[in-house]
């Protein structure tokens, strides 16, 4: 897993995270179970499916964390992408253990959430080395104003909107 060090492999946890989240999210929307309620003669016995968002509520938010966690792993850096990293493994192991406790979908979401807390685990491995936002996207810092001295500069000031009194 050398390549994890490298661009291609910060692309790839990225990827990978935001696909599983997705599939979690999609496995939480599926039919889950059935619950059969036997009625009175002639009434056929009514049939309710259950997802697994209604079984397991937190699934769905657990996914959308981890699709928003995916997407914080190309903004942040440094400490911050390692604390994000740790967060995803958290949502990858929650998500593992709420869709253990059920059927066939809840493998999708298991498989899903093993990839998110993957993704977490190379992010607190390998982030040093991975690129990060640049510098551009950053606000300038702030330069100290010059207060105007001469008559001239005054009426400027003015002629601009600012006040040349503060």
């Amino acid at each position: 897993m050398r390549f994890l060090r490298e661009r291609r492999g910060f692309v790839v946890v990225v990827v990978a995270c935001a696909v599983a989240s997705a599939v979690v999210l999609f496995g939480a929307s599926r039919s889950w179970s059935q619950v059969v309620t036997q009625r009175p003669a002639p009434f056929p016995p009514l049939v309710t499916k259950r997802t697994g968002a209604s079984l397991e509520p937190w699934l769905p938010a657990l996914a959308i964390v981890g699709l928003a966690g995916a997407g914080a792993l190309v903004a942040l850096r440094g400490r911050l992408r390692a604390i994000l990293g740790v967060l995803l493994i958290l949502v990858g192991v929650a998500t593992v253990v709420f869709a253990l406790r059920n059927t066939l979908w809840a493998t999708v979401c298991v498989a899903g959430g093993l990839v998110i807390a993957f993704a977490g685990t190379a992010t607190v491995k390998f982030q040093r080395n991975w690129p990060a936002m640049g510098a551009r996207y950053e606000r300038p810092p702030a330069k100290p104003e010059r207060k105007p001295v001469t008559q001239a500069e005054l009426w400027d000031a003015l002629d601009r909107g600012e006040d040349p009194t503060k």
